[in-house]
């Protein structure tokens, strides 16, 4: 589809090829053992465990959000591990509609590694399709990447507050509309969203089988913000607002920057430190 997205079939065909890395990224944030657990029952050949929060974050503080960006050179040492060089594709999949992949997807760009796709539905359909799966651990690999992390990709919060007052900028909320508008908040200890914040779902990028939707759907669905300046993207913690930057980039605009501490980041300084979401 395009170089951002890989096909099952297309994955099934190219496994064992020596320049290909597969990462599978499931996760569950009310259950965090359960991706793990299932990448121990069954995974796709080849595929190497990265959790989101023991590989794809750091340790939460207490502002900064619940998953903090990794350390650029420990997330490459575990790249390393998996044999990543310069010349590798990687390919993250998870079992979420690409809430975990996506994460994967930026956070190789931002260290530098522009050969990263997700695979479009994810592990269901490429089992669905009838592909392999094995329980076999693969062994370590020998790989030499080295990370050059773009910090213009990444915003604080006083930029997002400088922000707000730019009209050649948009700030987008990519959690559920119940969450935006303050309805309901399952996991932060303030609901709502940032002022001046327009709502782009990230569960719109994909349809309910988990598919992508076509370049001219997300085209379409992106289209009030093609001609703005720059567009920061958050969600609850820096996450799912990957996606949303992903179906961006697929429908062609890069003008993209994370807030990566997002509205857990936001709210810890609205709340006395004994009331913050641990």
């Amino acid at each position: 589809m395009t170089p951002y997205v890989v096909t099952a079939p297309w994955l099934a065909e190219h496994l064992g090829d020596a320049a290909l890395v597969i990462a599978d990224c499931r996760f569950d944030l009310m259950d965090t053992t359960r991706g793990q657990q299932e990448y121990a029952q069954g995974h796709i050949p080849g595929a190497y465990y990265l959790d989101l929060e023991q590989d794809l974050s750091s340790p939460r503080q207490h502002h900064g959000g619940r998953h903090p960006l990794p350390d650029p050179e420990k997330l490459a040492a575990r790249l390393n591990q998996m044999g990543v060089t310069p010349e590798t594709q990687v390919v993250a999949y998870d079992d979420s509609r690409f809430a975990y992949a996506a994460r994967c997807w930026w956070l190789l760009r931002w260290l530098g590694h522009d050969r990263v796709a997700v695979l479009d539905g994810g592990y269901r359909a490429y089992v669905e399709a009838g592909y392999p799966v094995t329980n076999v651990i693969p062994p370590p690999r020998q790989g030499n990447f080295k990370p050059h992390p773009h910090p213009e990709w990444v915003v604080d919060r006083a930029a997002v507050i400088a922000a707000q007052a730019d009209p050649q900028t948009v700030i987008v909320d990519a959690r559920e509309p119940r969450r935006y508008r303050g309805e309901i908040e399952p996991i932060d200890p303030i609901a709502g969203h940032i002022p001046g914040a327009v709502n782009y779902p990230w569960q719109a990028i994909a349809d309910e089988h988990g598919r992508l939707k076509s370049v001219a759907e997300l085209q379409a669905y992106w289209q009030p913000l093609a001609d703005t300046q720059q567009i920061i993207v958050y969600c609850g913690s820096g996450v799912t607002a990957c996606v949303d930057i992903l179906g961006l980039a697929i429908a062609g605009l890069h003008q993209t920057k994370l807030y990566a501490g997002s509205w857990s980041d936001w709210c810890s300084y609205l709340v006395a430190p004994d009331n913050r979401s641990l």
